[in-house]
């Protein structure tokens, strides 16, 4: 039997940028002790850029037990995120059925003096993915459709290069990118911002590598064509099911898809991209909505806390464990190249579920997936056998996003193989 972890108690939420002294609380059975606010001083590397502080009050937290690896974990990202030079960014951790932690740092838009905070939005990017995938699962539970149900059916006019293709393709092989086209199929037209409709209709030019479900070949055009499919199959808008099937229930309140309307919701990240003389904020822009599914979400770290849990089976009134079991089951063999996993401890059984990658890492399964869009990066990984995932949210890409799922994996996996090993004996 695993003993249980040494527990350390930390404040659930906490911004990096916080004021040189803070009030610590510390929760115990006999009941609340107040230690005075400026008590216990925090070395802020906020010092040297003190834009960045916000006007912080002390407040009553509830303390969340937190593990060692987790605590590690949150140490390295305070460290690295200012060292990257991070503009903004948010990451969330649960833990068996709680969001033990959620950290937030730095800015919406770069000299704003804007904070994040866990409702500021993100585009997600690829990750937008998983929604479409779950999306799918739940709407076959409803009898609505099947993942088997055929594309030629459901969408009139459908024609590809070849012929069995056309006829063959299914939900479930543009969902796990085995149509069998050739990888990123007109990614060059989403950039030039064409409608889904009008790129679908050029897909015969696209050449043909395999036969549907034989290979794997990541697509953006293809795999969107969820959007119209459901649209047809339920005569309701793309969006409007991601939020009636998913984003209500499972509690996403800032979650949407599509364009944001600032002027409604002004909590909005803004893009960056990087210069020579560091990063520059860029307006929020279009690119790639016009393909929903492939990465059309935006969402707060508050909303992939609520999203992990569902996902990790907490939430089985509003995402069944069918949908969930289906979404961690591999499809197809995914042969990526080194550079995608070099932050990843060596393994060899990557997979591709349904809008999601599956890992086989460290003895266990691990479900993950990234994204990139131009000012964005995004990602999240969790474990359903051992009840644990991470989100990551950041609005300046630089090489942090690929390292702090794989650190934060290792970091738990660590532990939790320490404390197995002397039962073992």
């Amino acid at each position: 039997m695993i003993k249980k972890f040494e527990k350390l108690e930390y404040l659930k939420r906490f911004n990096y940028r916080l004021p040189v002294f803070v009030v610590t609380v510390l929760v115990i059975a006999a009941g609340i002790v107040f230690f005075s606010p400026g008590s216990i001083p925090l070395q802020s590397k906020a010092e040297s850029r003190p834009e960045l502080v916000p006007d912080v009050k002390p407040a009553l937290l509830d303390a969340i037990p937190v593990l060692p690896a987790f605590t590690d974990f949150i140490s390295f990202m305070e460290e690295e995120l200012d060292r990257s030079h991070t503009v903004g960014a948010a990451y969330t951790i649960v833990h068996d059925g709680d969001v033990v932690y959620t950290g937030t740092f730095g800015e919406r838009k770069r000299g704003s003096s804007q904070k994040i905070d866990e409702h500021s939005l993100f585009r997600l990017a690829s990750v937008s993915k998983g929604f479409a995938g779950a999306l799918a699962c739940m709407l076959e539970i409803d009898g609505t459709l099947s993942l088997e149900d055929k594309v030629v059916d459901l969408y009139p006019g459908f024609r590809l290069k070849d012929s069995i293709n056309t006829v063959d393709l299914t939900i479930q092989h543009i969902l796990s990118h085995t149509s069998g086209l050739v990888p990123y199929a007109f990614d060059n037209l989403v950039e030039a911002d064409q409608e889904l409709h009008a790129i679908v209709e050029r897909l015969p030019e696209v050449n043909i590598s395999a036969v549907p479900g034989e290979l794997y070949g990541y697509q953006n055009v293809v795999f969107s064509m969820l959007d119209p499919i459901t649209r047809r199959a339920t005569g309701v808008p793309y969006q409007v099911l991601l939020q009636e099937k998913i984003f209500t229930p499972v509690g996403m309140t800032d979650a949407s898809a599509g364009p944001v309307d600032l002027s409604r919701n002004p909590n909005m990240a803004f893009p960056h991209v990087r210069t020579v003389g560091g990063y520059i904020p860029v307006n929020p822009h279009e690119g790639y909505y016009n393909v929903m599914p492939a990465a059309g979400v935006n969402a707060s770290i508050a909303d992939m806390g609520q999203w992990l849990l569902a996902l990790l089976g907490y939430k089985p009134t509003q995402l069944p464990e069918s949908v969930c079991d289906k979404l961690a089951s591999p499809i197809i063999y995914t042969p990526l190249k080194s550079r995608y996993t070099r932050h990843w401890k060596p393994f060899r059984e990557r997979y591709y579920s349904l809008g999601w990658r599956v890992y086989k890492y460290q003895g266990r399964d691990v479900v993950y997936h990234g994204g990139y869009i131009r000012g964005y990066r995004a990602e999240i990984g969790f474990c359903p056998e051992e009840n644990v995932g991470i989100a990551f949210l950041q609005n300046s890409p630089n090489g942090l996003a690929s390292q702090c799922v794989p650190k934060f994996l290792d970091l738990f996996f660590e532990q939790l193989d320490r404390e197995i090993e002397p039962e073992a004996r």
